[in-house]
C-alpha cells in the first residue's frame, strides 16, 4: 500500500470565495496550513473541519534483525 502525497488542494469559486482542504496530511500537522494559507492569500478562516485523514495515523514499520546463540 502506497501512502498518498500530500497535497493541498486550493479552489475558487465563481463568486471568489477561495477554500481549501489538505488531503494526505495526516493528524494535527494539517493545521499548521491554516497559518499559511491566511498569509499567502491575505485572508481570513471563517470556518474550518477536520477531514479522515486528520484521525489517520502513520503506519511505522519497525523490524530488526538480530544473531541469537542458541544453547
Amino acid at each position: 500500500m502506497t501512502a498518498e502525497q500530500p497535497r493541498l488542494v486550493v479552489t475558487v469559486s465563481s463568486e471568489g470565495v477561495v477554500s481549501a482542504e489538505t488531503r494526505g496530511i495526516l493528524g494535527d500537522r494539517c493545521l499548521d496550513y491554516v497559518a499559511v494559507l491566511e498569509d499567502l492569500l491575505a485572508a481570513r478562516t471563517v470556518s474550518s473541519a477536520y477531514t479522515a485523514d486528520h484521525a489517520r495515523t502513520r503506519d511505522v514499520v519497525r523490524q530488526e534483525d538480530r544473531d541469537v546463540d542458541r544453547a
